[in-house]
């Protein structure tokens, strides 16, 4: 069988375009991935009709959904979460949760959405990935403001992934075997976790994969690639979702990469050189092709649903900020409130797992995207804007060495 790649290039092309085009806009704070799933939404089916999604264009798509959560898991500092930072954050999601359960009912008494569950998951979700960047041009990342909200996206995101593949894998076995399931995938990391380290401790590895990293071998990308696929097809094995073992695969390589002597700095930025330079932008104009403006439009209540899911995002993941007005000052909160409730790569993902579970129609996922996409372009901005305007600077947070950071 013949495996052709034309509509391969025409995705290929429009995530290159995309951040040329804002690149070539002075001033242009657009998010990349915008642009990429309107571009997608342009030339696929639902406007031009240039291109449709593929094999070759549904592989790399699901390798770039793995890569984006790798990569959001490799963001998660497990040592930043302690103390009051982690009481705060964690009390915001617990909050979240609620209000999220609150708002899920409430759209579903008011016939928008579907089941208010998968609803809820999805409104719990922050674009870490999303945030990161925003708080590390605004020289806010390693302040006590910039690493809470860190903190509280980072347990959002975690706990959200864990979630969805709990509540809404593809398997159909009960709450009970999920829950076995889960332990012995943890069981698994924990194993993971052991052996590799046990072998980053032998001298000789250690010095091959110095000598190895920064030739044609690339062993480390290698080595992050085996652990990203292994982890996802374990968790696709187990009934879970592939995203939960994605995810992991990150958040167990962020645990063992620290790299005290400086061996290899460049890793973690070749990694996101594969990730953000050739998967993950197919995933995103994959998933603009696949979105479904007729069914956004077929109804005014289908329209509705964009500002009501905004509105959602912002109850059940910005006013939780308010638990926080002990550690930041006002405009800090509405900032952080603003932060939080940037969501789009996670609504992307869940939404599209949903419609393949039956749990979420296509109304409703392309409602969710384009709240999404409101989301990340006017919350970051006028997030920025706030923490301009407070000009006294937070303190910087202490670091595990009892330095600043």
């Amino acid at each position: 069988m013949e495996i052709s790649l034309d509509n391969l290039l025409i995705v290929v092309v429009a995530g290159f375009a995309a951040p040329l085009a804002i690149g070539l806009v002075p001033g242009a704070r657009l998010p990349s991935v915008v642009l990429e799933i309107v571009i997608g939404i342009v030339i696929g089916p639902a406007v031009l009709g240039w291109v449709e999604v593929d094999e070759p264009v549904e592989v790399l798509s699901v390798l770039g959904l793995a890569f984006l959560l790798f990569l959001a898991g490799l963001e998660i500092d497990i040592a930043a979460l302690r103390g009051a930072l982690l009481r705060a954050a964690s009390l915001g999601f617990l909050a979240s949760l609620v209000l999220a359960l609150v708002a899920g009912l409430a759209l579903d008494v008011a016939g928008i959405g579907d089941e208010p569950l998968p609803v809820a998951v999805i409104l719990t979700s922050t674009s870490l990935g999303v945030i990161v960047p925003v708080l590390d041009d605004a020289g806010e990342a390693r302040t006590r403001f910039g690493q809470l909200v860190i903190a509280a996206a980072s347990i959002a995101d975690f706990v959200s992934v864990l979630l969805l593949s709990f509540l809404f894998s593809g398997e159909s076995s009960g709450a009970g075997t999920k829950l076995v399931l889960i332990a012995i995938f943890v069981l698994a990391i924990a194993s993971v976790l052991m052996a590799v380290a046990g072998a980053e401790r032998s001298r000789r590895v250690s010095m091959t994969l110095v000598r190895l990293q920064d030739t044609s071998a690339q062993i480390r990308i290698r080595g992050a690639f085996v652990l990203l696929v292994g982890m996802a097809v374990l968790a696709e094995q187990l009934g879970l979702e592939l995203i939960l073992g994605a995810f992991a695969a990150g958040a167990i390589l962020n645990h063992l990469d620290r790299d005290q002597a400086m061996t290899h700095p460049d890793t973690r930025k070749k990694l996101a050189a594969v990730g953000f330079g050739v998967f993950i932008p197919i995933f995103f104009v994959s998933s603009g092709v696949r979105f479904d403006l007729d069914a956004l439009f077929a109804s005014s209540t289908a329209i509705a649903s964009i500002p009501a899911f905004v509105a959602a995002l912002v109850l059940a993941r910005g006013l939780p900020a308010l638990l926080y007005r002990g550690e930041l000052e006002r405009r800090q909160v509405i900032a952080a409130a603003l932060l939080q409730a940037t969501s789009l790569p996670f609504i992307v993902a869940a939404t599209q797992i949903g419609q393949s579970l039956g749990v979420i129609d296509a109304a409703t996922s392309a409602g969710f995207i384009a709240a999404g996409l409101v989301t990340v372009l006017f919350f970051p901005i006028v997030a920025l804007s706030l923490l301009r305007a407070d000009h006294p600077r937070t303190a910087r947070v202490p670091t595990a060495a009892g330095g600043s950071q």
